[in-house]
């Protein structure tokens, strides 16, 4: 199977999977215990997506001046404005600009 092939399948697997759940449920009400459990979702992504960032590949902390300022950068964001997409945005533009300069 070549490359390009396998990137169509896999997105169309991808596609199908999502617009099931979307039809699926289109015409009921989501219980209110599953919209809290929700809730949690982007903060446990972005709680892994920092830790995968702070570890190397046997699990040891590797911090290092991209990470740490991304990860102050980032938090601060968090407090200030309570949004995940600011938190993202501000944490890893930090940790881009700083990786690129040093």
């Amino acid at each position: 199977m070549t490359d390009f092939a396998a990137i169509v399948v896999v997105g169309i697997g991808t596609y199908i999977s999502r617009a099931l759940f979307i039809v699926s449920l289109s015409g009921r009400k989501i219980p209110d215990g599953v919209l809290v459990a929700l809730q949690f979702v982007a903060p446990a992504v972005l709680a892994a997506l920092v830790v995968a960032l702070l570890t190397d590949s046997s699990g040891q902390l590797d911090v290092g001046l991209p990470e740490l300022l991304g990860l102050v950068v980032g938090a601060a964001a968090a407090y200030m404005t309570r949004s995940h997409i600011w938190t993202l945005i501000a944490g890893m533009g930090v940790f881009w600009l700083v990786d690129l300069l040093v």
